[in-house]
């Protein structure tokens, strides 16, 4: 089994006024779609707009990465919320990045949440089906993205948007199918050998090792690559070259 096609995303934006963060500008090269920060766990307008005219400029699809109201947490705190509050958060958070996207002459592709709104919504469906009502009342033409085989997946599923199962080539994985916290040791991987054999893993055979050795199947529409893991560049133009060298081509998710 090898994947013919595979989307490449990156999490950008998470720069916040005179903090610089992330290594973007190096990595636009290499992928296929942006999630960017919406300004609540990380980014700001000026941060966004900038992000959004990086996009265009590589013809790179821009997509909306809302996030938890928590600046000092990077957004990788649990916050207890209601349903109602995640849909109005979501709604709020892809709106700011719409309104620059249109503003510059671009377009909303997709729709990622961040973080730890992201991780509990990826086992709860009340919030995962909160945050998919929301990008469906909004544009139900947007790409709904979601952690492979979880919650996400399945609300975006049941509204009727267009899902796009993600898998992750930097980070462990729990025999689960959930991403191991980052608060355990081994759940981010920086070897450069690590992770693309992880992700060919994924392409070649349509599974996981997890970190206690259990391989499971999974289903990937859209890898991403964290840009604030040291080497992130590095990573994304190796990943891009062992992807291309095998023949699988690198297309956005909404394409």
């Amino acid at each position: 089994m090898l994947s013919k096609q595979i989307d490449l995303n990156c999490d950008m934006g998470e720069a916040f006024g005179v903090y610089s963060y992330g290594a973007d500008e190096e990595i636009i090269t290499s992928i296929s779609s942006a999630n960017i920060a919406c300004g609540w766990h990380a980014g700001d307008p000026l941060v966004m707009q900038a992000r959004v005219q990086l996009c265009l400029r590589h013809g790179v699809a821009i997509g909306a990465h809302p996030g938890f109201p928590d600046l000092l947490g990077f957004g990788r705190r649990n916050m207890v919320c209601t349903p109602a509050e995640y849909k109005a958060y979501t709604l709020y958070q892809v709106g700011a990045l719409y309104a620059l996207a249109r503003s510059q002459g671009g377009e909303l592709s997709h729709v990622k949440a961040h973080g730890n709104f992201y991780n509990m919504a990826a086992v709860d469906n009340q919030l995962a089906r909160a945050i998919a009502e929301a990008v469906y009342e909004f544009d139900p033409k947007l790409v709904f993205v979601g952690l492979a085989g979880s919650q996400l997946c399945r609300a975006g599923v049941e509204v009727g948007l267009k899902v796009a199962s993600e898998v992750f080539g930097d980070r462990a994985y729990r025999s689960d199918g959930t991403l191991l916290p980052r608060s355990e040791a081994g759940a981010v991987y920086h070897e450069v050998a690590q992770v693309v054999a992880q992700i060919m893993q994924i392409v070649e055979t349509g599974t996981i090792t997890a970190v206690d050795g259990t391989v499971f199947p999974v289903v990937g529409d859209t890898l991403c690559l964290h840009g604030d893991t040291p080497g992130a560049a590095l990573f994304a133009r190796e990943v891009r070259s062992a992807l291309t060298s095998r023949g699988v081509a690198i297309r956005a998710m909404a394409s």
